[in-house]
């Protein structure tokens, strides 16, 4: 049930702790609805991090002792799935907030920022039609831990981004958060950004990496 989240803590620790020592100067300038930027950047921090460890505590106690199944019966998934999107949905909405804290503190010029974000929105963009129509939206969600027994087999998915590599949506799915930030040119956006794509890949390798062991063997590439 806990497998490697001894690892997850030490290593969100020391992502908060980065994020504390480097919000300081125009990092923190701004605020938003009488909220300090401050208040927004760890609004921003504090969504991924509830939202990691609900997926890490809802994921494992489904796939290891059904408590989800014993909770919810047949809507054990479709719960899942609102509250995994509620949380989901917060992470740029309050990446937005902050951009629009801590807004043009960025020292780059807008032009640039745009081209930038367009750049980046592309992979994000190819990645989200891999995600919708190969891998498939409930596998996405985590399907696999609650009917592991319809996935074992399943071959991986080898099609749109995929092809390219074996993680897209973490590799590109989550560029569209530097996007944000960029189009806002905010510091603090940016550092939450970056929180989040670290913080996503402590989430694959002691959560779901684990898991997917588990549930389809020890495969020799991995699936996503």
């Amino acid at each position: 049930m806990f497998e490697k989240q001894g690892q997850h803590l030490l290593l969100l620790i020391g992502l908060l702790a980065g994020v504390y020592f480097l919000a300081t100067g125009d990092v923190l300038s701004g605020q938003l609805w009488g909220g300090s930027t401050q208040a927004w950047l760890w609004i921003a921090v504090a969504t991924p991090v509830v939202h990691q460890v609900v997926v890490a505590l809802f994921w494992r106690a489904e796939l290891y002792h059904h408590k989800m199944t014993d909770w919810f019966g047949d809507n054990a998934f479709p719960v899942f799935k609102v509250i995994f999107t509620i949380l989901f949905i917060g992470r740029p909405v309050t990446l937005i907030l902050l951009g629009i804290s801590n807004a043009n503190t960025l020292d780059l010029k807008p032009a640039l920022a745009y081209a930038l974000a367009v750049i980046l929105f592309i992979p994000f963009a190819y990645t989200m039609y891999s995600v919708t129509h190969y891998f498939g939206i409930d596998r996405a969600y985590g399907e696999d831990h609650f009917k592991p027994s319809d996935y074992r087999n399943k071959s991986f998915v080898k099609q749109g981004m995929f092809k390219y590599t074996d993680n897209a949506m973490y590799k590109f799915g989550f560029l569209i958060l530097w996007a944000i930030a960029l189009v806002f040119l905010s510091k603090a956006a940016l550092l939450a950004a970056a929180f989040n794509h670290l913080y996503i890949w402590v989430h694959f390798y002691f959560t779901e990496l684990p898991d997917i062991r588990h549930i389809y063997g020890n495969p020799s590439r991995e699936p996503v």
